[in-house]
């Protein structure tokens, strides 16, 4: 995905979003409850996948993005879901959320265009404590 478009904007994500990434924490808690903390990211991308699959929500894995610099191709970079079309789920399996993995949600969704991401922190004992909202605004 490529966004060209500013992304100085002040709107709060769609109704419709918020109802996604609630349905992404869902699965992300039946992830957690029967995985548990200590295992790897790919571990967890993979289990997250049969979970968005079974529960019929629409979702890209490993979406490949542009990385442009003044217009110019410099690389691309990959996020590890899209879920709906709209919302950017980047999942972690480390100590804690740091800045940043903050400041990478924030790239990817300029990149994309997107105005929701979850950072998902599988690393933890209540999974609540592992998950961060992020909007651009």
């Amino acid at each position: 995905m490529e966004h060209t478009g500013s992304w100085h904007s002040f709107e709060e994500p769609s109704e419709e979003a918020n109802r996604i990434a609630n349905a992404v924490i869902g699965a992300a808690i039946e992830v957690h409850r029967l995985l548990g903390p200590g295992q790897k990211e790919s571990i967890y991308k993979a289990a997250m996948c049969i979970e968005l699959r079974l529960r019929e929500i629409p979702f890209q894995c490993e979406v490949p993005i542009k990385l442009v610099y003044k217009g110019e191709p410099v690389g691309s970079g990959q996020v590890d879901l899209i879920v709906a079309n709209l919302v950017v789920v980047e999942l972690k399996a480390v100590e804690q959320i740091a800045a940043v993995h903050v400041s990478q949600a924030i790239s990817y969704l300029r990149l994309t265009g997107l105005r929701l991401a979850l950072l998902i922190n599988f690393n933890v004992a209540v999974l609540k404590e592992g998950i961060k909202r992020v909007v651009l605004s």
